[in-house]
């Protein structure tokens, strides 16, 4: 195969539409643009969301801006505060704390914030763990670990 025998795939290459060239062409009279207005004029340019001077739609919807990040974990979150309910040295896990009624359900990733205190050693196991929670369950003379999210058949 040489350079001069190649040629694009059918179909790949379209002509160009050349408006403006007579009836016969299917193109003529008004070249595509219609009849009269803003839009059929040489130089026509207008900002997206223009609506003619009526209240665009990006106004009269305030509330549906932004946007909401589709692929956010959701946590169900506990409180260090919670965990008192717990035995010295005792391990608490994700199935412990629904069966002690902290967390409804194993549907979402638990995560243990900060807020309360702790005052017993306990080796709390979860999903996630705020900075603050890690160190204040570790100088309690407790440990933190992380566990993998375990598939949950609700």
């Amino acid at each position: 195969m040489r350079q001069d025998e190649l040629s694009p795939a059918p179909g790949s290459k379209k002509s160009r539409k050349r408006v403006g060239r007579g009836d016969g062409s299917g193109h003529g009279t008004y070249s595509g643009r219609g009849c009269k207005g803003q839009k059929s004029r040489a130089g026509y340019k207008m900002r997206p969301g223009f609506e003619g001077g009526q209240l665009p739609l990006i106004k009269r919807l305030p509330q549906k801006r932004g946007f909401t990040n589709i692929f956010r974990t959701e946590y169900s979150t506990v409180n260090i505060g919670k965990l008192k309910v717990f035995k010295s040295g005792s391990e608490v896990t994700p199935q412990k704390l629904v069966d002690a009624g902290i967390v409804k359900t194993l549907r979402y990733p638990i995560k243990i914030l900060a807020d309360g205190d702790i005052g017993h050693p306990l080796v709390v196991k979860a999903n996630k763990f705020s900075a603050a929670a890690k160190a204040k369950i570790e100088a309690a003379g407790g440990k933190a670990e992380e566990v993998g999210r375990a598939v949950e058949a609700n």
